[in-house]
């Protein structure tokens, strides 16, 4: 029993006020992960966080086909379950902190394109724990930037107007990949009488069952999305992947690529951790020799660096994690999530891990804080044993996500200044060159370059700063290295 007065609540017996119930595990988790001050919900962050793993489980099994596919200078080949244990693992221990870390809606896991640099162009050269040294030791020089405050510094020195354009260049680029992935879109064969360099379908129209698989989905999800249904992006690649295994299973249609959809033999599949901690931080200076190691480690810092800031200012932009300035709350501990991602990477053998844009995905579902990366992560490390499970969901089911959350971020296109001159081409180029050439790194230097070069040629170089002009220097050396190696050689 209690007594209230005008200032206070207190006990009959004791006179004091009444012991403040228990915290809930829901107020505990609300309070740490800042759920309801972003806005968002357990189901959505729940939600975001499967969506997000659904997109880019495709990386369990992609990543080793591109390792498995070369052999270091020795001929020693990686197999199948070393390196996708080592995937998933990196994946889940990366993804997991940067859940609880860096408190952001952003999935880790081995980078694509950067693995085919450590597999055909530094494995050839040295032994697969030499180049998985040198991956560490990017991971090592990412590191360093964060903690010193030098990554997040660069990150503010560019505009705001050519952030917006990297958030929409990755739009059009995972969009792209999503047709691509689905075979919407193809690459047309080399030929002296067609300068299309790419066509609808195979032969300039569609077919086939795995096509229509992929337009029922993003049809579902158009019409979901737009109704704002909870659940839209997770529904329609649920329903999709149903649709392709109940087909598969009538038609046997070998047209499906990476992954058959189809009910597994087996659940549980053994982990095989023989990678882990097979690296040679400095050997591959000695086999390859210093001028071609440094090329590579130069090659590797700066891709890694702007690959993940490209997709870190988007998908938070996307997630409305930016102030009014388009800064990224919380970007110091994010950044050095990221780059102990590449630290990772090499230690468990798995290649550079970065941050992934398929976590638009999860963004495009609700998430807006690190529980659904908490989510992702520990379905990852559920991976490592029920990897059979990850072959479920093709290409054509889960592709939907990305063309449609792709759509959503070039939205964003009208945030940027088109009228003023000194944004215009800066602007296009970087928008442009990242979904054409299939590289976040080469818009953002594209796009650099071309702003310092209209600043400083319209008399405003001190506008540019001397930061961006670095920056863009880099990338002059960076687009220049291998006539620079050569000649350096020569």
């Amino acid at each position: 029993m209690t007594l209230r007065d005008d200032t206070r609540t207190t006990d009959v017996h004791t006179g004091e006020p009444p012991a403040a119930p228990p915290e809930t595990r829901w107020s505990v988790l609300d309070r740490f992960f800042e759920i309801s001050a972003r806005g968002s919900t357990l189901s959505r962050e729940i939600r975001g966080g499967v969506t997000t793993f659904v997109a880019m489980s495709y990386i369990i099994l992609l990543n080793p086909l591109i390792l498995g596919a070369s052999a270091d200078i020795t001929g020693a080949r990686l197999t199948t379950e070393q390196l996708t244990t080592a995937t998933a693992l990196s994946a889940a221990v990366m993804t997991l902190l940067m859940g609880v870390v860096g408190k952001a809606p952003l999935a880790i896991a081995a980078g694509l394109g950067i693995n085919g640099v450590v597999a055909f162009q530094m494995a050839p050269a040295m032994t697969w724990a030499q180049a998985f040294g040198l991956v560490v030791l990017e991971g090592v020089c990412i590191v360093l930037m964060a903690i010193s405050g030098v990554r997040e510094r660069i990150i503010n020195a560019i505009p705001a107007p050519m952030k917006t354009a990297i958030t929409v260049g990755i739009g059009l680029y995972i969009a792209l990949v999503g047709l691509v992935s689905a075979g919407f879109v193809t690459r047309t064969p080399d030929s002296a009488n067609s300068t299309v360099p790419v066509r609808m379908g195979l032969d300039g129209h569609l077919e086939g069952w795995p096509i229509l698989v992929f337009c029922v989905g993003l049809l579902l999800m158009i019409v979901l999305v737009s109704r704002r249904t909870p659940g839209a992006v997770l529904i329609s690649i649920v329903v999709a992947t149903l649709l392709a295994i109940g087909l598969n299973t009538m038609f046997r249609i070998p047209e499906w690529g990476l992954v058959e959809p189809k009910v597994p033999d087996s659940v549980v599949g053994s982990p095989d951790f023989s990678l882990f901690g097979q690296v040679d931080l400095f050997g591959g200076f000695v086999t390859a020799g210093v001028i071609t190691a440094t090329v590579f480690l130069f090659t590797l810092v700066l891709s890694g660096f702007f690959d993940a800031m490209g997709t870190i200012t988007s998908v938070c932009s996307e997630a409305k994690l930016t102030d009014n300035k388009g800064k990224v709350r919380g970007m110091g501990r994010i950044l050095l999530v990221d780059g102990a991602g590449a630290v990772s990477g090499g230690a468990t053998g798995s290649s550079p891990n970065t941050v992934f844009l398929e976590s638009a995905a999860g963004v495009g579902e609700g998430a807006r804080t690190g529980l659904s990366s908490v989510v992702t992560g520990l379905l990852f490390g559920a991976a490592l044993l029920f990897t059979p499970l990850a072959a479920v969901v093709p290409a054509q089911a889960a592709a939907p996500a990305l063309v449609v959350v792709g759509g959503m971020m070039v939205a964003q296109c009208r945030h940027i200044p088109w009228q003023d001159s000194d944004y215009t081409i800066p602007v296009f180029l970087t928008a442009a060159v990242i979904p054409f050439t299939y590289s976040i790194t080469n818009g953002i230097g594209a796009g650099l370059i071309a702003f310092v070069l209209v600043k400083t040629f319209k008399g405003k170089w001190r506008e540019a700063g001397w930061v961006m002009t670095l920056i863009a220097a880099l990338f002059a050396v960076y687009f220049a290295v291998e006539p620079i190696e050569a000649l350096l050689k020569g």
